[in-house]
């Protein structure tokens, strides 16, 4: 998987002591559960966060913020944060804690029937 390392343990830093946190790789990247629920991420060297959609809108006038479009469909919810939106760590806090946030109120995917 080629996805960006300091990334991950900058993501893993933030979650550390946190419930329930499982990271899985998957979409060519890493993602982070929280309670069973993708709450953030990295694909390449992007951060991924899923937030609530109502905010989607006003998250994308943030700096380095643009919508998820993973399978060049716009995912409303998800968005993709590169290095100049996430710079300092009051930025990056900003964007966890908004993945965070969405988390506590978002649905678990349908597990697959094997």
């Amino acid at each position: 998987m080629a996805y960006d390392q300091k990334l991950a343990h900058r993501i893993r830093h933030r979650l550390s002591g946190l419930p329930n946190v499982e990271e899985k790789e998957m979409m060519g990247g890493l993602t982070f559960m929280v309670n069973g629920k993708m709450c953030a991420g990295i694909i390449k060297d992007a951060l991924m966060c899923r937030i609530d959609p109502e905010f989607h809108d006003l998250a994308l006038e943030k700096q380095g913020c643009r919508t998820m479009d993973f399978t060049h469909r716009p995912m409303r919810g998800y968005v993709l944060v590169d290095e100049s939106g996430m710079h300092s760590d009051k930025d990056f806090d900003y964007w966890i804690n908004l993945a965070l946030e969405f988390n506590k109120k978002a649905k678990a995917s349908r597990k697959k029937k094997k």
